[in-house]
């Protein structure tokens, strides 16, 4: 196994983990459970090191999939960039979540305003996770970008926009 089957391994991790967490955060402030609470903070901060483990892993992906035909490299940069931000934002979480953790363990009077703080935070880790991954897989998918080439297979057209089939003064 090479770093870029390393990195797809992991990189999944920190996109999912931040939605699963806020569920079962949202899940622990309905049963007012403190245990539930704690289960998302750690995967909170779990989500933390698998984006700790993408951003290592990913410069070795980076090496391997430039030389790949197809792969476009400013493709390659954009997803770095968005990852870059992605990341710190996660480490946030990850912090926060840890000090979350420890307020609830010590049954601190403040320990529930965290609860709120992670869920607001998490909706906007969740934004740029979509949007780490979205660039991610238009690293090797292409076609999702909307930019492959089609063949037009509407033999009845004659000359015009081949989207409508009309002419363009139609």
């Amino acid at each position: 196994m090479n770093t870029a089957h390393y990195h797809l391994l992991v990189n999944h991790f920190p996109i999912i983990l931040p939605f699963i967490g806020l569920l079962i955060l949202v899940g622990g402030l309905i049963f007012k459970s403190e245990l539930i609470k704690r289960t998302a903070y750690t995967i909170f901060i779990a989500a933390a090191f698998f984006s700790m483990a993408s951003m290592y892993t990913g410069d070795g992906a980076e090496e391997v999939v430039e030389n790949i035909p197809g792969v476009v490299e400013s493709s390659i940069h954009t997803h770095e960039e968005a990852a870059e931000l992605f990341a710190i934002l996660t480490y946030l979480l990850g912090s926060i979540s840890l000090v979350a953790f420890w307020a609830s363990l010590k049954e601190k009077n403040f320990a529930y305003i965290f609860n709120y703080i992670l869920i607001i935070f998490t909706v906007v880790v969740l934004f740029f996770a979509y949007r780490t991954g979205s660039t991610g897989g238009l690293v090797r998918h292409t076609e999702l970008n909307g930019t492959t080439n089609t063949t037009n297979t509407n033999t009845n057209q004659e000359s015009g926009n081949p989207e409508t089939g009309k002419d363009d003064d139609d």
